[in-house]
Formats: structure tokens, C-alpha cells, sequence
């Protein structure tokens, strides 16, 4: 899915499936109860920054969750990636996300503050140095709080998603690239030394690790 030059077909159908495996495996419901709706206001916009936001799935989730709970939630969704933003702004508009093709890192540069930072399955993508930057842009762009949502790589997570997704993997990346970000992807404790002060590593089930600074930069 990295490669500029992969087969567009297949990675739009990636895209398209990233919802199913999103909603199985991602855990972000609990992730919103837990940590997301405490901070939002039926009166107060809060806004929120989606990094690395691949199809959208994501931010159209949480935008859906928020508006039913009668909570107002603005979310900006940004992806480098034109493949990735012309896949997610081609698809139904929900009220209260927008989709920007950017990095952290211009949004910085432009002054942007958000209230809330997060991101779906960045991490195990970058290397010591990218994931120093990710994390140095998500402080200064963040008021209130960061939770960036991973996979934690275990034998029983590889083995489980390389069964269960190689009958759909036949025409996309999705079960070539997910069992390559199992493995990439970090332990709990492996996440925990890598982050700086002021950060902690949340494991989460099933298979799930959590990056999570309070407060923002």
C-alpha cells in the first residue's frame, strides 16, 4: 500500500474493506466512550485532527457516534496521500468532518491548534525518527488530548488476522498488509520505551496499544 506505484484498483478496494476490519478489530468505540465523549459538549465545539486518515472510515465514525449522543464534534481528517484523499472525499459527506490532503507537520507550520489528536495504524509505519515527529507535532498541535490507536503485535494476533483475512485479500492489500503491520507493530512494552516523557503506552484488547499524551503540548 506505500508504493506510489501499487495497483490503484487494489488499494481502493483496501480502502473500502479498512472499514470492515476497522470496526471489528480497531477498537475505537471504546476508545470514544472511554476517552473521547468525557471531554465533548452538547453546547461547545470540540475539534479534533485526524492524522494519517487512509478512506476516512475513522473520523466518519466518530463524527456519527458524537452526533447521536447530541455532542458537537468538528473533525479535520488529513492524509498526504492523494490516493487516500481523493478515495475519502469521493465518498458520502458527514456532517462535521472535513478532509484535508496534508501532513502534521504543515499543520503546524500554518499555526493550527486542535483539541483532540489522533490516528488509526500510523505508528508501526514510521521509524525512530518519523515517530519523533509524529509525536513532536501531535504536542503542538494538541490542547487537550492525543490518542494514537495501533496494533500490539502478538503470535495469536498474526495468526488469527492471517486466517480470517486471506479469503479477502485475493484482489486488495488487506490481508498482505495487515499481516506486514502485525508484524512491523509494536509490543506494549516496546511502545512505552520508545515514547517520551509525558506519554503512556495503554494496551487494549483484543491485540491493541494505545499512545496516549493528556493535555497536549
Amino acid at each position: 500500500m506505500d508504493d506510489p506505484d501499487c495497483d490503484l484498483a487494489a488499494l481502493r478496494r483496501t480502502y473500502a474493506q479498512f472499514r470492515v476490519v476497522n470496526r471489528l478489530v480497531a477498537g475505537w468505540r471504546p476508545i470514544y466512550r472511554r476517552r473521547l465523549r468525557p471531554i465533548l459538549s452538547r453546547t461547545t465545539p470540540t475539534t479534533l485532527l485526524d492524522i494519517g486518515s487512509g478512506g476516512g472510515d475513522v473520523p466518519r465514525a466518530l463524527a456519527r457516534w458524537a452526533a447521536r449522543d447530541g455532542l458537537r464534534l468538528e473533525i479535520t481528517a488529513i492524509d498526504p496521500d492523494p490516493r487516500a484523499h481523493a478515495f475519502a472525499t469521493e465518498r458520502p459527506a458527514v456532517a462535521g468532518v472535513t478532509f484535508r490532503q496534508a501532513s502534521s507537520g504543515e499543520l503546524v507550520e500554518e499555526g493550527c491548534r486542535f483539541d483532540v489528536v489522533t490516528s488509526n495504524h500510523v505508528l508501526h509505519h514510521l521509524d525512530g525518527r518519523e515517530l519523533a515527529g509524529l509525536l513532536g507535532d501531535s504536542d503542538r498541535l494538541a490542547d487537550r488530548l492525543v490518542v494514537h490507536n495501533d496494533i500490539a503485535r502478538s503470535r495469536w494476533a498474526y495468526l488469527g488476522y492471517a486466517v480470517a483475512s486471506r479469503p479477502f485479500g485475493r484482489r486488495s492489500f488487506i490481508h498482505v498488509d495487515g499481516t506486514l503491520s502485525i508484524r512491523r507493530s509494536y509490543q506494549p512494552a516496546e511502545l512505552a520505551d520508545a515514547l517520551p516523557a509525558g506519554w503512556r503506552a495503554v494496551p487494549q484488547f483484543p491485540a491493541r496499544v494505545l499512545a496516549v499524551r493528556d493535555g497536549g503540548g
